[in-house]
C-alpha cells in the first residue's frame, strides 16, 4: 500500500492545492491468503472530508487504507475547506469544477487509473455527502457511482432563510457566501433534487446512488427526505439505515458497505 501526500496548482482554484491518495499498488501476493490484484488501470474513488474537516480526515478516522487494498482501488481526498464543493465565483475558487473535472484530469495523468466512467467514483460524509451528491450529479459524465454518508442536505433547511437565521453550525452570511441567493437555491444547480430531476427529463446515464444515515443522526430527516424523492422520481439507489450517530463508527462500518456494493 502506497500512501501518498501531493500538491499541485490547481486552475480552478488559483492556488497550490493539497491532497492524500492511497494506492494499492505495492502488494505482496502471498499464495492461498488472498487474490491476486488485476492487472492494469485502477478503479478510482474521490473521498470528501466533511464540515470543519480537511484531507487527512479519512486517513486518520476510518480504515480506508485496509479498504483500498482489500477492494484494488485508488482513493483521492482532497480538502474542500468549508466550501461544500461548490464554486464561490466571487472569488473565483471554483470547488465544485475542481472535484467534478478538474481533480480527476489531474489524478489520471498523475497515476494509472481508469478512464472509465463506470470506474469513478465520488463518495463522502457530511457536507461531503452532499458534495458527493451534488457534483456526482452535476457531474455524471465524470462519475458512475456516488457514494453519500450522513449527507449535510441542508438545502431543504436553509432555502429562503431570514437574514437573523443562525444555527449550531453556521448563520445566515455563510449560507449565503457558500449557496448564493438562498430565496432562489431550490431548483439551482445546487439543488441535488433539481440536478436528479434535469437528468432524468434529458434522459442522460444517472450515477448509480449509495445512501447511508444512523438512525440517532441529526441529518436523517433530510436523507430521509432525498431517499422519499429519488423513489417518488423511480431514480436507481441504494438507501440503508442502521444504529449510530454523526460519527466515524457509523461511517467505518458504512464506507466498507459502500465500496462492496461497488464490485
Amino acid at each position: 500500500m502506497a500512501f501518498l501526500q501531493v500538491n499541485f496548482y490547481s486552475k480552478c482554484l488559483k492556488r497550490l492545492v493539497n491532497f492524500n491518495a492511497v494506492l494499492p499498488i505495492d502488494t505482496i501476493e502471498i499464495p492461498g491468503t488472498m487474490e491476486a490484484a488485476p492487472k492494469g488501470p485502477m478503479r478510482a474513488m474521490y473521498l470528501l472530508h466533511g464540515y470543519s474537516g480537511a484531507q487527512h480526515d479519512w486517513i486518520c478516522g476510518s480504515k480506508i487504507q485496509e479498504l483500498s487494498l482489500k477492494h484494488n482501488i485508488a482513493v483521492f481526498m482532497p480538502s474542500g475547506d468549508n466550501s461544500f464543493y461548490l464554486d464561490d465565483t466571487d472569488m473565483g475558487a471554483l470547488y465544485g469544477e475542481f472535484i467534478g473535472r478538474e481533480f480527476v484530469e489531474v489524478t489520471r495523468k498523475m497515476f494509472n487509473l481508469s478512464d472509465k466512467r463506470e470506474d469513478t467514483f465520488i463518495g463522502g460524509l457530511s457536507m461531503g455527502g452532499y458534495g458527493a451528491i451534488r457534483n456526482g450529479l452535476k457531474y455524471a459524465d465524470t462519475f458512475g457511482r456516488i457514494i453519500a454518508l450522513s449527507s449535510a442536505l441542508i438545502t431543504y433547511n436553509i432555502a429562503g432563510i431570514p437574514e437573523d437565521y443562525k444555527d449550531p453550525v453556521a448563520d445566515y452570511k455563510y449560507y449565503t457566501r457558500v449557496f448564493g441567493d438562498l430565496n432562489k437555491l431550490i431548483g439551482s444547480d445546487k439543488d441535488p433534487e433539481a440536478i436528479a430531476h434535469s437528468l432524468k427529463e434529458s434522459g442522460a446515464d444517472i450515477p448509480q446512488i449509495y445512501m447511508a444515515c444512523g438512525t440517532e443522526d441529526f441529518l436523517l430527516n433530510e436523507n430521509r427526505k432525498f431517499h422519499s424523492f429519488l423513489t417518488s422520481e423511480n431514480i436507481e439507489h441504494t438507501y440503508e439505515e442502521g444504529p449510530g450517530i454523526h460519527d466515524w463508527t457509523f461511517w467505518n462500518e458504512y464506507i466498507e458497505k459502500a465500496i462492496e456494493w461497488t464490485i
